[in-house]
């Protein structure tokens, strides 16, 4: 819960976006509340080493790096509410956020920061393994798979998009989809069926991951939808892509987003559709959706904040 009622700045999400917004808020004086979430750390935290952000050059375990950019930001005068928002109003200011706790915070200006959650089948299997050789981020993983064969699961853009980008890395890779054709556009579709790397099990779901914590994965079920068979097939890494959802349930109809639920701001600045509302990271990035950028537009939002604040 919250040590005030009133803050110059609230930022909502305590991933790289959220907290690196707080470290430039906090440096100019602003004394901002990050609200933590249901997520502590953001996405990072559910992979295990990291080996593409800035500034490590042997890498560091996604949970690391969380900490210490939270101890850099409380550093600097950042407070961090282990909380979540449940609703807020946007109509006038200072925007009021009513909190799970039961609490509620007012705001002259407001940064979210909230993220996006990668969907996943919902296998226990799944939860179990993730950052144990399970990923929704081919970008950021794929290197890890060098000469081993992986399985990724969807049918979309997206999926096209990372099964070949896996090929970069990975000896062999296995695209399961639940029905006989992809959703995917037509020249996307036929850059994976031309790619003597990748395997499609057509009409299939997966059913299982195969591994231990300890052991990584070391395989996957797959069902035949049309015959019921089911069989194993050996894998070493495992990537979801059947999309991202934004965290933004509790903004709809207060503030401008597009079909999926991603917000829209005002390139290149970090403006929402509401003055004094301001988004970054994975919350409004359904391209990129890497920590560095993230980073990147929590810098943004906040120098923004900064001069919005002055005027």
């Amino acid at each position: 819960m919250p040590n005030k009622s009133h803050y110059k700045v609230v930022i909502i999400g305590s991933g790289p976006a959220g907290l690196t917004a707080a470290i430039y808020a906090s440096r100019a004086n602003l004394e901002p509340l990050v609200l933590e979430g249901v997520q502590p750390g953001g996405q990072l935290t559910t992979t295990t080493e990291v080996e593409n952000y800035p500034g490590f050059e042997h890498g560091i375990q996604g949970t690391e790096l969380m900490d210490v950019t939270r101890k850099q930001a409380v550093r600097f005068g950042t407070e961090v509410a282990t909380d979540t928002v449940v609703d807020a109003d946007l109509e006038k200011r200072p925007f009021t956020l009513s909190l799970e706790s039961g609490a509620k915070v007012t705001c002259d200006a407001l940064i979210i920061a909230s993220g996006a959650t990668a969907k996943y089948l919902g296998l226990p299997s799944e939860q179990k393994l993730m950052g144990h050789g399970v990923s929704a981020c081919a970008t950021c993983d794929g290197f890890f798979f060098r000469g081993k064969e992986v399985a990724i699961v969807g049918g979309g853009d997206t999926a096209m998009e990372e099964a070949n980008f896996l090929t970069k890395f990975a000896s062999k890779v296995w695209l399961v989809h639940r029905r006989n054709e992809f959703r995917a556009s037509k020249i996307m579709a036929q850059r994976v069926l031309d790619n003597p790397k990748i395997e499609v099990v057509w009409d299939s779901t997966i059913t299982e991951i195969l591994g231990e914590p300890e052991t990584g994965v070391r395989g996957i079920r797959v069902k035949n939808l049309k015959t019921g068979a089911e069989r194993e097939i050996p894998v070493q890494g495992y990537f979801s892509a059947i999309g991202h959802e934004p965290n933004t349930k509790i903004f709809r109809g207060k503030l401008a987003m597009n079909d999926v639920g991603y917000l829209e701001v005002k390139h290149p600045t970090t403006y929402t559709s509401v003055e004094g509302v301001f988004a970054a990271g994975d919350v409004a990035d359904h391209i990129y959706r890497q920590a560095v950028s993230a980073a990147g537009e929590g810098c943004k939002s906040a120098i923004d904040v900064e001069r919005w604040l002055a005027k």
